[in-house]
């Protein structure tokens, strides 16, 4: 009786031997010579070459070698290597196919050797039945470790499979970078070509430019003398008539500036006059002072004069100065106005209808403005809301009691709220209103009126007329911010 083994095959992978650079170069091309003595000691050292580098300058140069050596790897030695892994996976893998054909064979004759086995089994006793039986029992299990071996065989084709997918996308990628790179350099490499060629056209024009320079020289030079030769004849003979120019023109810019001042001064005194005669021959009277936070009242001048001043008919008019357009304050309509910052630098007129005739008012001049109100707006510009205490005089044109609220002005709406109540929050807009009060109220130079949008009023009463000027002129600057302009009616 034969015994069937299976034969196992041994592979050893060989690792790759690392070479010694060709390009390394040593002190010198032979052994040192020395002596030894006893216990191995050198006796004799070795004496240093003098005109030869030092170890320490040959050790560097040898690293600054290596290390330019290793920063030359480029990027199509990656793809070689790539690729050779990919050629030893296809290996692999036909390896494996052999393989696989083999174990099919195995399994062809283990089956035809133990049909074989079970015919003798049938045919056979005694001892010979039991050698037989245990034949049978050794090619069962030799079928055993054969589909064993297939397993493992098989798990191995998946590796290499998967092994050469993945070494073929890194062929393709380290070729495509390849291509990008040589691309890259190229336009580099024409860049740094046209680059040159305008060097050397600057240098060629810069070589004849100084060429043409050096023919044109006594000539140039000449004619800078001589310029500068008619230069200073010409200071020597005129000095004294272009200080004279310059004197008499300071002469006449003094004489203009105060004959415009004399000419500005008697405009004032005719008007003074003006208003002088007026206010004689005028029954009424404008009382007040003719500032920011101020209010301006209409009395009548003389106390035994009969007229009524709830039966006239008054308007008021704001213009840049007398003689120039006027334009009317709408809803501005009665005896007392408090001018608003929209008024500073501006001439207040008010027109009295009283019996059929007309009557005009007018301040002495424009109305002074409040000296901190642009500090007070700047400082409060820092901050992203400033808020105020008011009280709610009038809602909707009728007269409205409520405790203290807080308007909040910020740089993009307005918001009126007491508590957690919010009364109105709106925006800037085109439909948004916001002046000083023109109606008849109590203590209206600290009052305003705010028409939040369409179908919503309020009169708002402040704590005094700084707040109430600082509160309008900062409302004002964010609206401008937004592009909108934050007025009166029909301003």
């Amino acid at each position: 009786m034969t015994k069937v083994c299976p034969e196992t095959e041994e592979r050893t992978l060989q690792e790759p031997v690392l070479t010694v650079s060709t390009d390394v170069s040593f002190a010198s091309n032979h052994f040192p010579t020395y002596k030894l003595g006893p216990d191995n000691e050198i006796v004799d050292e070795p004496k240093e070459d003098e005109k030869g580098p030092s170890v320490k300058e040959t050790v560097e140069e040898e690293s600054q070698l290596l290390s330019d050596q290793h920063k030359r790897l480029s990027v199509r030695d990656l793809a070689s290597k790539f690729d050779k892994k990919l050629a030893a996976a296809v290996s692999l893998a036909d390896e494996a196919k052999l393989k696989e054909v083999a174990s099919l064979e195995g399994h062809v004759m283990l089956k035809k050797l133990r049909d074989a086995l079970e015919y003798m089994r049938g045919r056979t006793d005694g001892q010979n039945k039991k050698d037989v039986e245990k034949a049978i029992s050794m090619v069962e299990a030799l079928a055993v470790k054969l589909t064993q071996n297939e397993g493992e065989l098989i798990q191995e084709k998946f590796e290499v499979k998967k092994l050469g997918n993945f070494l073929k996308q890194a062929s393709e990628d380290a070729k495509k970078l390849v291509n990008h790179e040589k691309s890259f350099a190229c336009a580099e490499i024409e860049s740094a070509r046209a680059v040159v060629l305008r060097l050397g056209e600057a240098f060629e024009e810069q070589k004849r430019s100084s060429e043409a320079s050096r023919a044109q020289g006594p000539d140039v030079e000449k004619l800078a003398e001589e310029v500068q030769e008619a230069r200073q004849i010409k200071r020597m003979h005129h000095p004294t008539k272009v200080m004279g120019m310059q004197h008499e023109l300071h002469g006449l810019r003094s004489r203009i500036q105060e004959k415009y001042m004399n000419s500005v001064r008697l405009h004032q005194e005719i008007a003074t006059i003006k208003r002088a005669e007026e206010s004689i021959s005028c029954p009424f009277v404008l009382e007040g002072t003719q500032s920011l936070g101020s209010c301006l009242k209409i009395h009548v001048s003389a106390p035994d004069n009969a007229i009524d001043l709830s039966n006239c008919s008054i308007q008021w008019y704001r213009a840049a100065c007398e003689t120039s357009r006027r334009e009317a304050i709408s809803g501005s309509n009665q005896a007392v106005y408090a001018p608003e910052p929209f008024d500073v630098g501006r001439i207040l007129q008010a027109d009295i209808l009283s019996n059929g005739q007309k009557v005009t008012v007018t301040t002495d001049g424009p109305i002074d403005p409040d000296a901190g109100l642009q500090s007070r707006i700047e400082s409060l510009m820092k901050k992203s809301n400033s808020d105020f205490s008011v009280v709610i005089s009038q809602m909707n044109g009728q007269d409205y009691a409520s405790r203290s609220h807080v308007l909040t002005i910020g740089k993009t709406r307005i918001k009126l709220s007491r508590g957690w109540i919010t009364k109105a929050r709106e925006i800037y807009s085109t439909s948004m209103q916001l002046c000083g009060v023109r109606g008849n109220i109590k203590a209206p130079a600290k009052a305003l009126f705010w028409q939040p949008r369409k179908s919503l009023t309020f009169t708002l009463t402040f704590e005094s007329e700084q707040e109430r000027n600082t509160a309008i002129a900062l409302a004002r600057k964010y609206a401008f911010d937004c592009n909108v302009t934050l007025l009166g009616p029909d301003d």
